[in-house]
């Protein structure tokens, strides 16, 4: 396939936005957006999950021609892959991807003998959905179950079995009208400037709609970038944050779970990057309803061989102890026993790559799964020996209804 990209005029975010959220493949950062529409023109299949096919293989067959651009404008892969590293998995080209930056910079790859993509964008229709009252909800597990999971979990943590494990549950329900994931990206945008707005198809029909702070992996040439986030505190509305976030920077039970997380990624990505950098002490996120601690870890290639691309950066990391825990065996069995059905997406890696084994990779986290009337939601909280199980089921109460707010009018 010979695909060719063009410097182009800059383009409304507004919608590319909504034309990508409903339709095709949105991962907006707050640099930059970058999206796919007009139909997938090849799927890629990892049949082995994370632990198949190298990057140069996803991408054989495929020439670039036409202007030169920066990294992540030319022929890319969008993916939503799933919580289990060994689950069968497919990434998406599109037909057309635009790439555009804050300034308004905007490169567009097309495959070559497409018709025009300007009429696909002026066909999109704004969206002007309001959140929508609960016909139906479910929660799996129920609360009280999920405290006597974190009970459970402490049990084997206070024995040394493990240092972390993250338990989460889901919420599951239906609405009166057909979800528009156009009106949820537009509203997360709008509410978690700092994330990273992520609208991505999913192998049952359905969309998953989200707004990650969590930065997983950024892979460009030598370098490496991670934002590792773990030890939270919920926000209440209206209240100055500041005294919440100094006790979150002074709590030894979230200092404890965050250190576990940023040791276990630098050691898991040592062998490989001589020169690896950590902010030497958290710092906080802040986002609408809660503060996190989070970590900038920096990381450059300097051995004899080529480094590693972003798929096998993937295979090291992921998943990660923000989401799983460690050791991640330990953890992943312990996942698998407690919580009551398959994560499915949820906490998997979103993002992109390209030919040349750069890209991004965010969490798969704060986000809704739709389709049609129904939705599903996902939170999580990292449990070590120290962990409540009445203050951990309240924390992932007030990240499901961060969540859900993108939805319903409703608090759950």
């Amino acid at each position: 396939m010979r695909f060719q990209r063009t410097r182009i005029a800059s383009q409304s975010t507004q919608v590319l936005r909504a034309l990508s959220a409903r339709s095709g493949w949105l991962v907006e950062s707050p640099t930059e957006l970058r999206c796919g529409f007009g139909g997938v023109v090849d799927t890629p299949q990892l049949s082995s999950g994370l632990d198949g096919r190298d990057v140069a293989s996803l991408f054989d067959g495929h020439e670039l021609v036409g202007d030169d651009g920066p990294v992540g404008s030319g022929v890319i892969a969008f993916a939503s892959l799933p919580f289990d590293r060994l689950a069968p998995a497919h990434l998406a080209i599109p037909r057309f991807t635009i790439t555009q930056d804050r300034s308004g910079a905007a490169w567009l790859t097309e495959l070559v003998g497409s018709p025009a993509w300007e009429p696909l964008l002026d066909e999109v229709s704004l969206p002007t959905q309001e959140p929508q009252t609960i016909r139906s909800v479910s929660y799996l597990p129920t609360p009280e179950e999920y405290a006597h999971h974190v009970a459970l979990a402490v049990e084997r943590l206070r024995r040394r079995e493990l240092d972390k494990v993250v338990l989460a549950r889901a919420v599951t329900g239906t609405v009166p009208e057909p979800i528009d994931p156009a009106a949820i990206a537009q509203r997360l945008r709008t509410r978690e400037p700092y994330c990273t707005i992520y609208s991505l198809p999913l192998p049952d029909g359905r969309r998953y709609v989200g707004a990650s702070p969590e930065l997983l992996a950024r892979r460009i040439g030598p370098s490496i970038q991670l934002h590792p986030l773990a030890g939270t505190i919920a926000l209440p509305a209206n209240v100055a944050p500041d005294d919440y976030e100094n006790w979150l920077l002074g709590s030894t039970k979230n200092l404890h779970e965050h250190e576990v997380l940023v040791t276990d990624l630098i050691r898991r990505l040592a062998d490989d990057y001589q020169d690896l950098e950590a902010d030497p002490s958290p710092s906080i996120v802040t986002l609408r309803t809660v503060a996190h601690l989070g970590t900038w870890i920096n990381g450059t290639h300097r051995g004899t061989s080529e480094a590693p691309d972003a798929l096998e950066i993937l295979r090291l990391l992921h998943p990660t102890a923000a989401v799983g825990g460690i050791p991640r065996d330990v953890a992943t069995t312990l996942i698998a026993s407690l919580e009551p059905h398959s994560r499915g997406h949820y906490a998997g890696p979103v993002g992109w790559l390209d030919a040349a084994g750069d890209g991004e990779w965010w969490i798969g986290i704060r986000g809704v799964i739709v389709g049609g009337t129904s939705f599903e939601a996902w939170a999580g909280a990292g449990i070590v020996s120290e962990s409540d199980p009445i203050a951990e089921r309240e924390e992932t109460r007030d990240k499901l209804t961060s969540v859900l707010s993108s939805v319903l009018a409703d608090r759950v």
